[in-house]
């Protein structure tokens, strides 16, 4: 029964993502969705609300919603309710929707169960390496942001709105987000693939500062 329940909540979700052009899409969702399986393994967890969560935890982002932090958990919870699911799950998986997203680097982030640490981890960590960088550069054209300004410095925001509002240069969020999500991680595994990234994504913006002799921050 779970695992058909999952099954039709990918297909859902696979349905409705898949034309999304901010890189918040379905292949997106689905490598988050996999990460989260393989993090599983290395702990004793509620699986089936990992893996719901996961599917689920940008079916309306906050970002895309003027800042309305219970749009994505809403959205689930209507779609969830189609189902026969405990209520105890579905509170939990919305719990963890309502706390997934980095919402600036100094806010403080309330997710409190194993699961959803698996989640925001596997979210994270596809925000970081190779895939990481493809998807900031893809999300700074799709919001009309410049690749590189010097004259605009990078912030560490203190609020969800500061963060919210912030329109800064692509190279800017390496600085503001990217750069910082390997000592964000929560699982030990995550841990381990979080580093490689960082070490790949360190690489690249040496590279970058060399081609284009820039000055930064």
């Amino acid at each position: 029964m779970s695992s058909k329940i999952i099954n039709n909540v990918a297909t859902e979700i696979k349905e409705k993502f898949q034309p999304e052009p901010s890189g918040h899409d379905w292949w997106h969702i689905y490598r988050v969705w996999q990460m989260a399986k393989k993090l599983t393994k290395f702990e004793k967890v509620d699986k089936f609300v990992v893996e719901i969560a996961a599917l689920l935890h940008d079916i309306a982002d906050w970002k895309f919603y003027g800042g309305d932090e219970k749009a994505g958990s809403n959205a689930a919870k209507k779609l969830l309710n189609k189902y026969q699911i405990a209520p105890e799950k579905i509170t939990h998986i919305c719990e963890i929707i309502d706390h997934v997203s980095f919402k600036g680097a100094k806010v403080k982030n309330n997710m409190q169960s194993l699961e959803g640490k698996i989640v925001q981890d596997s979210d994270r960590l596809d925000a970081m390496g190779a895939i990481g960088i493809a998807r900031t550069f893809h999300y700074g054209g799709y919001t009309s942001r410049q690749i590189y300004n010097p004259e605009i410095k990078s912030v560490l925001h203190r609020t969800k709105d500061a963060y919210l509002k912030n329109n800064a240069p692509t190279i800017n969020h390496f600085y503001e987000k990217l750069l910082l999500l390997k000592d964000m991680m929560h699982t030990r595994q995550a841990k381990k693939i979080a580093l490689k990234r960082h070490n790949y994504m360190l690489k690249y913006i040496n590279r970058l500062q060399k081609e284009c002799n820039l000055k930064w921050r």
